[in-house]
């Protein structure tokens, strides 16, 4: 994409991201509940809750293979004396044992991680585009195969659409409103703008689509150290929201209470297992399919809960840890709505 087409697509993007992730991370604040046990409650019922933990199990761990194999081509790349399959396994178990944990390593790990991450993300953009003249790299050509404004707001939209929808997975931990909100707003104005724009500039100032390449090429083993913490970051919660997930489909289907550290741990190796096996070769494909399938969950669970409201006095009931007494079983119209919803969306986009 050209340059300003690539910032109206980061504009869009980021603002239906914005709105549909505080008002779902307001639902799992309000409740302190995950997003597919919430989900019985916000239109989808038992069996559709079943069925979105499945699906964001599934999906969970598709980004946790994504992740893990950039960060492995990274590696390799500086230290070849292993190849990037092993890099990814070394990778994803490392994040495994921090995720089989708890929530507590997973802060901790964050507070070290992230502020040396933005640190040298700072220091790699300025020393990069400071060779070169901003104003080229602006009116350069796109460096790789061009896509349209409405294919590019749903790659930005959707990469993330499934952070949206399990937005509630970390906001059941916030006291207030503001918490959410802020921490959204701060989130995505950095990691779409500040990074996301940043990184326009690097492909159009070297020419390439790929970003491990953008970023080794930039500032060397530095940008390995980058890749390597953003990626840790966001894997862990990939990893997490996926173990709440299918804790959910197994609990809901088969009426068996789960360990979360074991199906965590399961699931970790799963996605390991992908990265070696090479799912980044399926990249745009999946962005795809996740910016046609999530947004619809989102937009239920919202509607439901502050608008429609048939089971929003059984939510309010309940305090603490508890849960509703009863939730519906099946709610055929919500999975129909899910089913026509994405599909159009397919072919629209």
């Amino acid at each position: 994409m050209s340059f300003w087409n690539a910032f109206l697509a980061f504009t869009f993007g980021a603002v239906i991201l914005e709105l549909v992730t505080i008002f779902t991370g307001v639902i799992g604040m309000k409740q302190g509940m995950s997003t597919s046990v919430v989900t019985r409650w916000t239109g989808f019922g038992t069996v559709g809750s079943a069925i979105i933990g499945l699906a964001i199990g599934v999906s969970a761990v598709g980004w946790f293979g994504i992740q893990s194999g950039v960060s492995a081509d990274g590696l390799a790349l500086i230290m070849p004396f292993l190849p990037s399959w092993a890099w990814s396994l070394i990778f994803g178990i490392l994040i495994t044992l921090v995720v089989v944990r708890g929530i507590g390593s997973m802060q901790w790990i964050a507070n070290i991680t992230v502020p040396i991450f933005m640190a040298l993300v700072g220091w790699a953009v300025i020393s990069e585009l400071s060779t070169h003249a901003i104003s080229d790299m602006i009116a350069a050509a796109p460096a790789g195969e061009p896509i349209s404004l409405v294919a590019g707001t749903t790659i930005v939209a959707g990469s993330f659409m499934v952070g949206a929808v399990i937005c509630p997975d970390m906001s059941r931990f916030n006291r207030t409103i503001g918490d959410v909100v802020k921490q959204t707003i701060l989130g995505f104005t950095l990691g779409e703008y500040v990074i996301g724009m940043s990184g326009v500039l690097l492909a159009h100032a070297l020419k390439t689509a790929d970003i491990t390449q953008i970023i080794i090429s930039s500032v060397g083993w530095v940008g390995v150290l980058i890749i390597v913490l953003g990626t840790f970051k966001i894997n862990d919660w990939n990893l997490y929201s996926s173990g709440l997930g299918v804790v959910n489909f197994i609990d809901t289907i088969f009426g068996r209470k789960m360990n979360r550290a074991v199906v965590t741990g399961v699931l970790g190796v799963a996605g390991s297992l992908l990265a070696a096996a090479g799912i980044l070769g399926k990249l745009v494909g999946f962005l795809t399919i996740l910016g046609v399938a999530f947004p619809p969950v989102a937009g239920i669970m919202i509607a439901e809960y502050f608008f429609v409201k048939r089971w929003r006095n059984d939510l309010e009931s309940t305090k603490g840890d508890e849960f509703p007494r009863t939730a519906p079983r099946f709610v055929p119209v919500t999975l129909i709505i899910w089913v026509v919803a994405s599909v159009g969306a397919y072919f629209v986009t």
